[in-house]
């Protein structure tokens, strides 16, 4: 430093505490916005995971890009470094509070990703930006301080990651069931604005004493460069490919997008806290046979009975292995003259992954593959050492080969008499499975260390453990992709049904006397098939019928002559795989009138009391799109039916309970509702496939009501009921909904009641 010592001292003693404060609040803002956001485009995106992989995609480019500012500005002397980036914080406040730019063009104008990555940039962007910069441009001035830790500032590192970390936490566990999205727009622009005066303070404790130019810099290899990110961008792809499957099975809603990035984070903090070198050792000395019990099963078909453990495996192997390879990050960082640089290649790997997930695998994959590939990327990039015991097994070469070969024939035997899925497979060929199975857990074990060769073992394990069958269906052609999700078509004896993600969403039967009969969710004892069998009755033979959400085209099959039908389906892959691959449309109603699109934004473009009935089923999987459950949602609904109308909204869910949230929406806008849980006799015929069922019919007239609830009515009064009032689940609106008080779990664990 220059200039006298004493008053140097002075000026930095007290500049931990400041750079530490300054840090978490620019770290906490930084993640803080990402799920805010993500609930302000829902609504015009129609809830799929994708937007939030598309989302994460920005923000790590976002992310990249105010690293490598910091790195170019911590060139400069500090007094032009604090000048050049209030003026910057000065410019980007103009655009607060944060919100959808107006002018931007509506959704829909342009294809979702591009739309989506476009009003990001220009609503969002220069503040993330800014916000981005904090971590690594002050730890740079911390850095130049004279503080007696300024040689070593990546204690600053964790700081700003469980800054980030507590945003996550603090969102969907205080925010957002408290505050409506006006009041959080607000409260974090507020932040900005104080993150931006601690950054000023702190810039000015250092210009005092800094020296006159910046230190001289030591060259970085681009090896290690590349290293750097590889080491980066695998756990970043980890973290979209296993938040891909939460937000597809539950919810597309923050608190699901905030688990596996806690995680993810949370790792960071372990990883460059002082006890990170001891936790790195454990999770890399785990990492390997975690791998194999946990990642083995990464193309099983999971049913919904295993579902959710599957989901909890899969969170705590992102944990395992992203500790494991930060942890490594963390012990080959640079000195404190290469920070900069260091950050900027760590935020080039994030963005990597970013890209793997939100642009390439959609449009290489027609499911999601890249997840198991991203976990055998991740066993062979793994700093395993080789256990003493079986260090001799696997010395020669020769040996190595004669094992590869012998396990992967063993698994093309699996997948040539069976197909591949032991799901689905005869009985006969369970117990060879699971001896294959044992077999090359075993041998990948002894094979620790040698990357190679557990790489290859571990990836026989993922054929032999449904590899097979998720490979045959692509060949065949039944996998389908789009922005909004993953389709696969399948067979079975008597049927042919459609999944999205793990959840059942349509069934047609082969035999010829059932092929028009609607199957699941949609039987005629259903509430909506009561309904719809009765809209003659109800409303006439000229009945106008809409429905959200076409699935296999089920519905189309309660048409009757002279009625008028409207669907309205976001997807286009769904319109087609309904028109192709079952004859629900073409057998019962070629002329369905299908409009694509967002239900809120075309039902709403749709002239007022259209409809005679209008029926909502628009699931993504078992997720529900959160915008299409509120407020907001049911006044677009009640402008499309007639005054005496009825709405059928299908709440049939694994994870959550929305029945208190229909009530408490019908309460506040006027809709008198009742539901039916329909629960079909067992057995059922050949080719018949009535599944359970909850439906609630709302409408805005007493009288049309008291009808429908006569609907179906058995004669020891089993049918229709009133919906059960929860006084904890408020009414969810397009600014306010909280998710936890109707999560199944944790009624079950008795914290919501």
């Amino acid at each position: 430093m220059t200039g006298d010592g004493a008053t140097a001292t002075a000026v930095t003693g007290g500049l931990r505490p400041l750079y530490t404060v300054a840090i978490l609040l620019g770290s906490f803002l930084l993640f803080l916005v990402q799920p805010l956001f993500g609930r302000l485009v829902l609504p015009v995106l129609g809830g799929s995971p994708q937007v939030w992989n598309t989302a994460m995609l920005f923000y790590q480019a976002a992310l990249l890009g105010g690293y490598v500012y910091a790195d170019r500005l911590a060139r400069l002397p500090q007094r032009r470094q604090l000048a050049i980036h209030l003026g910057l914080f000065a410019l980007a406040a103009l655009t607060l509070p944060i919100g959808i730019a107006g002018w931007f063009p509506p959704a829909g104008s342009i294809a979702p990703v591009l739309w989506l990555i476009g009003v990001l940039t220009v609503s969002v962007g220069p503040v993330f930006f800014l916000v981005s910069a904090q971590a690594p441009l002050l730890q740079s001035w911390f850095a130049r301080s004279g503080d007696p830790r300024s040689a070593n500032p990546y204690f600053l590192y964790a700081a700003s990651n469980l800054g980030s970390f507590g945003a996550l936490i603090v969102y969907p566990l205080l925010v957002e069931p408290v505050l409506g999205l006006a009041d959080q727009r607000w409260l974090w622009s507020a932040g900005f604005v104080g993150l931006a005066l601690l950054t000023g303070v702190a810039g000015l404790a250092v210009a005092r004493g800094a020296p006159p130019a910046p230190q001289v810099r030591r060259p970085t290899s681009w090896a290690q460069r590349r290293r750097w990110t590889l080491l980066a961008a695998l756990p970043s792809a980890l973290l979209l490919s296993t938040t891909t499957h939460l937000t597809t099975d539950i919810m597309a809603m923050p608190l699901l997008w905030v688990v596996p990035l806690g995680l993810y984070l949370l790792t960071f903090v372990l990883a460059f806290s002082e006890a990170g070198p001891r936790l790195t050792r454990i999770a890399v000395g785990l990492a390997p046979p975690a791998l194999l019990l946990g990642g083995g099963w990464a193309c099983f078909q999971a049913g919904a009975e295993v579902g959710t453990a599957f989901a909890v495996i899969g969170l705590a192997l992102l944990f395992l292995v992203a500790l494991a390879l930060h942890g490594t990050l963390a012990a080959e960082r640079p000195p404190a003259d290469q920070l900069t640089d260091f950050y900027v290649w760590l935020s080039v790997g994030g963005a990597m992954g970013g890209v793997i997930c939100a642009l390439a695998a959609p449009l290489l994959f027609d499911w999601p593959y890249e997840h198991p590939l991203l976990l055998l990327a991740a066993a062979w990039v793994m700093p395993a050492a080789v256990p003493r015991l079986f260090a001799p097994l696997w010395r020669r070469p020769v040996t190595c080969w004669l094992l590869a070969v012998a396990a992967l024939a063993a698994a093309a035997m699996i997948g040539w008499t069976g197909n591949g899925n032991i799901t689905a497979a005869d009985r006969s060929l369970l117990w060879p499975v699971v001896m294959v199975a044992i077999a090359v857990v075993v041998a990948a074990v002894t094979a620790i260390g040698r990357r190679g060769l557990f790489t290859w073992l571990f990836g026989v394990l993922m054929l032999v453990l449904g590899g097979w069958g998720q490979l045959k269906l692509s060949v065949e052609g039944a996998h389908h992709r789009s922005f909004f999700g993953v389709y696969t078509v399948s067979e079975i004896p008597n049927s042919r049904y459609l999944m999205h993600g793990t959840t059942l969403h349509g069934q047609q039967s082969r035999v010829p006397a059932l092929m028009r009969v609607p199957m699941t969710y949609y039987a005629p004892q259903s509430g909506v098939g009561l309904v719809l069998a009765a809209a003659p009755a109800q409303f006439g033979p000229a009945a106008r019928i809409g429905f959200v959400g076409l699935g296999t085209g089920t519905l189309a099959c309660y048409r009757q002559p002279g009625q008028d039908w409207t669907v309205f389906e976001i997807d286009p892959v769904v319109v087609d795989l309904a028109r192709t691959r079952f004859s629900y449309l073409s057998d019962c109603n070629p002329d369905l009138r299908v409009v694509l699109g967002d239900a809120r934004l075309t039902l709403a473009a749709e002239p007022e009391r259209r409809f005679d009935v209008l029926a909502v089923d628009a699931f993504s999987s078992d997720a529900i799109p959160l915008h299409l459950v509120t407020r907001e949602a049911f006044r677009v609904y009640g402008r499309a039916l007639r005054d005496d109308g009825v709405l059928m909204v299908h709440i049939s869910n694994r994870f959550l309970d929305l029945e208190p949230v229909i009530a408490a929406i019908a309460a506040a806008e006027g809709w008198h509702a009742v539901l039916r849980d329909y629960r079909p006799p067992r057995p059922q015929p050949a080719g018949q496939n009535f599944t359970s069922s909850t439906w609630i019919a709302l409408s805005r007239s007493p009288a049309r009501l008291v009808a429908v609830g006569d609907l179906g009515r058995t004669p020891d009064g089993y049918g229709w009921r009133p919906l059960a009032v929860r006084a904890a689940v408020p009414a969810w609106r397009d600014d306010f909904a909280s998710v936890l008080p109707v999560l199944k779990p944790l009624q079950r664990a008795g914290l919501y009641q």
